[in-house]
């Protein structure tokens, strides 16, 4: 028998993994003896080979696991393997999981044997959650750890860790201990999450001088709606233009300077920087710094009682 357990959420298929592990235990192998996990990044190619056409020993049944076969490179391997699963010569007597975590070879031979895998009756693909089945999820979580949490606050999980089950499952535990029993709010989660509101923000800033008014009005009521104060919404506009703007004097003043560099010289993370360059190239100093400018203006008024940030902010993004 094979089975393929693949995709992107690699702690749901871990999880799945270890599963399946503890069955063939429990029902097979108590003490362990025909149980092997292989890491084919670590191990000789020949040694996989080995191991799966190897007999149990003072067994029905054995169990062999290959970690991240599809990550190396070895051609007369693969297609050796290749061959045996096509052609069934993988005795009958061994359960073979092939479990993939990490970015594929770039040899042609994975391709097809990640098609030949999949072709394989049992296999099981984890892609990573989102939307209403990653809120499903957390809140299952949080059951689970008989804690309780808020609509509000399980929205603002989902959409703060891109799917990021790992650092979720981290998070859950912290809360639900913080908690003790009480119900998990916004105030809570924001005690504990790293936030990546940025990325919104630059997402609706990238939507606002790509002339996508749409787009940038929906991912500023998104963040409103999950209890986002204005001012805070605004200062992150200001730092992400900030950068722009300062990146771009970087960019005219040396064209040849790498994005590791500039980061470096802006005191900021490379991934930042990055993210920023193509802002960066397509808009000039001017219009950079008008932006900014206004951005100021803004601040000014609504700290003395001139205006109302909400409403400016608005008009802002009509505006630009």
């Amino acid at each position: 028998m094979v089975i393929y357990i693949y995709g992107e959420d690699t702690f749901r298929s871990r999880q799945y993994l270890s599963e399946q592990i503890i069955k063939f235990k429990q029902a097979r192998d108590p003490q362990g003896y025909n149980v092997v996990i292989l890491d084919a990044q670590k191990i000789e190619p020949g040694r996989i080979l080995t191991e799966i056409v190897a007999a149990p020993f003072l067994a029905e049944k054995r169990l062999v696991v290959v970690e991240n076969v599809l990550s190396i490179s070895d051609k007369e391997f693969l297609e050796e393997l290749i061959g045996r699963i096509k052609e069934k010569r993988i005795p009958d007597s061994n359960v073979v999981i092939f479990w993939q975590g990490e970015k594929f070879g770039k040899v042609k031979e994975i391709k097809e044997l990640d098609a030949v895998l999949k072709k394989e009756k049992y296999n099981q693909e984890f892609a990573l959650l989102e939307g209403a089945a990653l809120s499903a999820w957390i809140a299952a979580e949080i059951k689970k750890r008989n804690g309780k949490i808020s609509n509000p606050a399980i929205s603002y999980l989902a959409q703060n860790t891109t799917g990021d089950i790992w650092y979720l499952m981290s998070l859950i535990d912290q809360l639900t201990a913080y908690a003790s029993g009480e119900e998990i709010g916004l105030s809570q989660v924001n005690l504990f999450l790293d936030e990546k509101v940025d990325d919104n923000v630059f997402n609706m800033v990238e939507a606002v001088v790509n002339g996508n008014k749409k787009q940038a009005f929906k991912l500023l009521e998104e963040q409103r709606r999950l209890g986002e104060d204005n001012f805070k919404i605004f200062s992150l506009i200001v730092w992400q233009f900030r950068i722009l703007l300062s990146a771009r004097s970087l960019f005219e003043a040396s064209e040849n300077m790498s994005s590791d560099a500039m980061a470096k010289e802006l005191s900021v993370h490379p991934f930042v920087l990055k993210k920023n360059l193509a802002f960066i190239k397509r808009y000039n100093k001017k219009q950079l710094s008008d932006i900014y400018a206004q951005l100021l203006d803004m601040d000014f008024k609504a700290k003395t009682g001139q205006a109302d940030l909400g409403l400016s902010l608005d008009l802002l993004i009509n505006r630009i």
